[in-house]
C-alpha cells in the first residue's frame, strides 16, 4: 500500500503555510481593530475596490457567504459600510465603506505592507522571486492567476 506523507504533500503544505501566515497578520488587524479574518477581508475587498456585492466579495477573498454576511452585519454594526438596494434587482445590495470604515482601511494598508515586507525580508532575493515565480506558475495552471 502506498503511504501519501502529508507533510510533504504540496497541498497540504501550501495550506499550512497560508494559514500560519494569516493567523500570524491577523494579530495586526485584531489588535488594532478587533477584527475577525472574514471581517478583514471584507474591509479591504471595498477597501481597495470600491463598492461590491457580497457575492462579488465571496468570490474574491474566496469566503462561503455566509462568513461573508457575517462580517457584512458586523462591519455593518460598526458603521464601517453601508448597504444600498440594486435599483434593477431588489435582491442585489451594493456595500461600500463609509468614511469611518475607510479611515480604518487606510489606517491598515502600510501595516499589512510593512508585514509583507518584513516576511518578505526573511527571504534571499533568489528566493522571493522564486517563491512569486512558482505562485505565479501555479495560480495560473489552476487558472486562477
Amino acid at each position: 500500500m502506498e503511504i501519501l506523507e502529508l507533510e510533504n504533500f504540496l497541498p497540504y503544505r501550501l495550506y499550512r503555510l497560508a494559514d500560519a501566515v494569516s493567523r500570524e497578520f491577523s494579530t495586526i488587524y485584531r489588535e488594532r481593530h478587533g477584527l475577525t479574518r472574514p471581517e478583514w477581508r471584507t474591509l479591504s475587498g471595498l477597501g481597495q475596490r470600491g463598492t461590491m456585492t457580497a457575492t462579488a466579495l465571496g468570490e474574491q477573498s474566496a469566503m462561503h457567504k455566509t462568513k461573508v454576511s457575517r462580517a457584512v452585519a458586523e462591519l455593518e454594526r460598526r458603521r464601517w459600510l453601508t448597504r444600498t438596494a440594486d435599483e434593477n434587482d431588489r435582491r442585489v445590495e451594493h456595500l461600500t465603506l463609509t468614511k469611518a470604515g475607510l479611515a480604518a482601511y487606510r489606517e491598515m494598508v502600510p501595516l499589512a505592507k510593512a508585514f509583507e515586507r518584513e516576511l518578505l525580508a526573511k527571504l534571499s532575493a533568489s528566493e522571493r522571486a522564486a517563491i512569486s515565480d512558482g505562485l505565479a506558475a501555479l495560480e495560473g495552471a489552476l487558472g486562477k492567476g
